[in-house]
């Protein structure tokens, strides 16, 4: 690179100076999440990783060093991105899994619940109270994902792995279109985001910082 097309200190300066901006809203973000899907959060982190992306560009260009900021999902990366540059609509692919920890206590929820509707003498309230998948059935059709995600414990339920990708689409498919298989035509190249939660980064952070999110740029 030419002397001329270097970036100057001062640019490099304005970058580093983005890069704290951004952990500092990060850190808000996290401060006040609502629960594991919270977008500001999902927002920040973007930011952040634009922010780190950007700075040690620049700081490579100007300087010939580099920074340990590295933003790699589950697998290290994302494939590379095929999607639209300007999406008119997007898809939220979401996996959460839960082990039956407390089954006991999975009946009991399930019961409270037919109580409280008035609904504890009905032949399938009755049977939530002794069957697992019943109750399974109950208290899903009763709370919204989110808030089993949130109160998982009351129910009996440990969380294992979840995922959350936001994927790009020219525009919304028809009405019903994908109902009956919804996750067949998953294309992990118009990811624009992803976001993992597992134990496996903890079993790493002894040799690794564990990072639960990995986010294209703006130019993928």
């Amino acid at each position: 690179m030419s002397d001329a097309a270097q970036p100057t200190a001062a640019e490099v300066r304005a970058a580093a100076e983005a890069v704290k901006a951004a952990l500092d809203r990060h850190l808000a973000a996290v401060e006040r999440r609502t629960g594991d899907d919270d977008t500001a959060v999902y927002e920040a982190f973007n930011a952040l990783a634009t922010a780190a992306e950007a700075y040690d560009e620049l700081l490579y260009d100007r300087y010939d060093e580099v920074t340990p900021f590295e933003i790699p999902g589950a697998d290290g990366g994302l494939p590379p991105y095929t999607g639209p540059d300007e999406p008119h609509a997007l898809s939220l692919l979401i996996r959460r899994d839960y082990a039956v920890a407390e089954p006991q206590r999975l009946l009991a929820q399930a019961r409270r619940v037919a109580e409280l509707d008035g609904e504890a003498d009905t032949g399938a309230a009755a049977k939530a109270g002794v069957s697992p998948l019943a109750a399974l059935g109950l208290l899903f059709g009763e709370y919204e994902p989110d808030e089993i995600a949130s109160r998982h414990k009351e129910f009996g339920l440990e969380e294992g792995d979840s995922t959350l990708w936001v994927t790009a689409a020219e525009e919304l498919p028809e009405p019903g279109e994908w109902l009956g298989a919804p996750f067949d035509h998953a294309d992990p190249e118009r990811i624009v985001c992803r976001f993992d939660v597992s134990s496996v980064f903890d079993e790493e952070e002894d040799e690794d910082e564990p990072v639960d999110a990995a986010a294209r740029g703006t130019d993928a």
